[in-house]
């Protein structure tokens, strides 16, 4: 109990060392141009304040959200299955690993132009786009799962004749859960970072979209309240995945 209590007591001067570095940065470099009444804290604060008790961003938020679940069950559906397969075959690993490395490494946002030519704008391109960006980190984890497995539980279910489906459920995913767990967290990291530059083009809902609206309006203190609440709302995400991932691995 003492070791949860010193941990969130060192998180919480964490977050405030942070804050004192923002307001200490708009005083040094605010003051010039003006801009310290608009994106201090203070003013921050006040407009998240005034944004919470209006209903409008609470409609962005879910459009948001709406779209990370959605790019995340199309990752999770094409990344699981085969994270299964490269992990259980090692000439399929061997022969997909250089392709998966090589699409890996391609920003998922170089692919926006080409999306847009071919399925226009609107909410598909986005979900293609967040898909993508979140297939790596669950089918690579997926599949070092599979390789990790202890053989002896393999053997045990082949000594029990057990089925290859009775396998798969029984004792190749009971075992790779956890690495899932871990790929859908980093891949949730990986989502909010992509979601809102897509948010960007073409589509009139979503957080992105709202900054974008907030910077046409010159409303500089409500577009800083957003970047905090897009902050406050990964924060949660990635807490709940930790959440998640603690669970099953202790269970």
């Amino acid at each position: 109990m003492r070791k949860h209590v010193v941990h969130a007591g060192l998180g919480l001067a964490g977050l405030l060392g942070l804050l004192l570095l923002w307001w200490l940065g708009v005083r040094l470099f605010g003051e010039a141009d003006g801009l310290s009444a608009r994106f201090s804290p203070q003013a921050t604060l006040a407009s998240l304040v005034e944004l919470l008790g209006q209903g409008e961003v609470y409609g962005h938020v879910w459009v948001s959200l709406k779209r990370i679940l959605v790019g995340l069950l199309l990752a999770l559906l094409i990344g699981v299955p085969l994270g299964l397969l490269v992990g259980s075959y090692r000439h399929l690993e061997a022969a997909t690993t250089p392709a998966f490395q090589f699409l890996r490494m391609i920003s998922p946002l170089s692919w926006m132009p080409v999306v847009v030519m071919l399925v226009g704008v609107g909410d598909q391109p986005i979900y293609f786009l967040l898909a993508f960006a979140a297939l790596w980190p669950i089918l690579l984890n997926t599949a070092a799962g599979v390789r990790q497995l202890d053989p002896r539980w393999l053997q045990l279910s082949r000594s029990l004749s057990a089925t290859r489906w009775e396998t798969l459920c029984k004792v190749i995913l009971p075992g790779v859960i956890g690495h899932v767990l871990t790929g859908v967290r980093l891949a949730i990291g990986i989502l909010w970072i992509v979601l809102v530059p897509c948010e960007m083009l073409g589509v009139s809902a979503g957080l992105g979209y709202f900054i974008l609206d907030t910077r046409d309006r010159l409303a500089y203190s409500e577009l800083m309240a957003m970047v905090l609440l897009i902050g406050m709302l990964g924060f949660m995400l990635d807490a709940l995945a930790r959440g998640l991932h603690r669970r099953w691995v202790h269970a």
